[in-house]
């Protein structure tokens, strides 16, 4: 089992290191416009945010938006083209193990958004320099949030019947709810009923606990958040998992 995994993983990590300038470049230059944007340009105006400079607080929401499109954009592009190809066909016939398939896909979701996360971390400390709070929670909330994404977009990839398939959930689903999840503002700013709706958005959740880790600042109990993303990652994977072994949209 550990030469079938690791064979996935060093597949998945040459592909997306293969094509760098498509994969980990882009969220740099982005990271750099919003950071020139929000932070340089309107953080003045905008003032302090939960008791912190609005530049400080926006750079916890800015990695984790990074780290949440790759991870997903990864293994649903990888999974979808192995579809496409008909290569998915061969290890399902072989002996290997749906949860290895399962966890090899997902591994490499995580290690894309761990490469580009460090990637845009170290480009922030260009812009601006500040001190982690608590990296033992920053790691913990990354590799969730990259764990979780991961397998959204495992489950995107068994549903989309063709490219365009594999766009509409990031653009239509998991755009708003990245913005709507208090990336660039504070929640408790928000109307009451707007406040408890955002409880409903499990980006919320991640936002909120890895700004915890970045800054020591947060509105919800790192435990509430924790068990959130372990209660939805536990779901997920359940779900992905019986789509693998019944074959949807695999088997013909």
């Amino acid at each position: 089992m550990w030469v079938q995994y690791k064979t996935i993983i060093i597949k998945e990590t040459m592909r997306f290191l293969r094509i760098w300038l498509q994969t980990i470049f882009p969220p740099i230059i982005t990271t750099s416009l919003y950071l020139l944007i929000f932070g340089g340009l309107m953080g003045e105006r905008i003032g302090p945010m939960q008791g912190v400079d609005y530049v400080h607080f926006i750079i916890p929401g800015i990695i984790l938006m990074t780290v949440i499109s790759n991870s997903y954009a990864n293994t649903v592009a990888s999974f979808f083209l192995a579809k496409f190809n008909h290569s998915v066909e061969e290890m399902i016939v072989s002996p290997i193990s749906n949860w290895v398939i399962l966890l090899g896909y997902v591994s490499g979701g995580v290690l894309r958004g761990f490469f580009v996360g460090v990637a845009v971390f170290f480009t922030v400390l260009l812009f601006v320099d500040f001190q982690i709070y608590s990296i033992s929670i920053v790691l913990t909330i990354f590799l969730l949030t990259a764990i979780l994404f991961s397998l959204a977009g495992f489950i995107n990839a068994i549903f989309a019947q063709s490219f365009d398939d594999i766009s509409i959930v990031p653009t239509f689903i998991l755009m708003p709810m990245t913005y709507l999840g208090g990336m660039f503002y504070s929640v408790k700013i928000l109307p009451e009923f707007w406040q408890t709706v955002s409880l409903f958005n499990p980006i919320y959740y991640m936002v909120d606990s890895f700004r915890l880790g970045f800054l020591g600042n947060s509105s919800l109990a790192f435990s509430t958040s924790i068990s959130v993303l372990l209660l939805l990652i536990l779901l997920l994977s359940l779900v992905a998992f019986y789509l693998l072994k019944k074959g949807v949209n695999i088997k013909t």
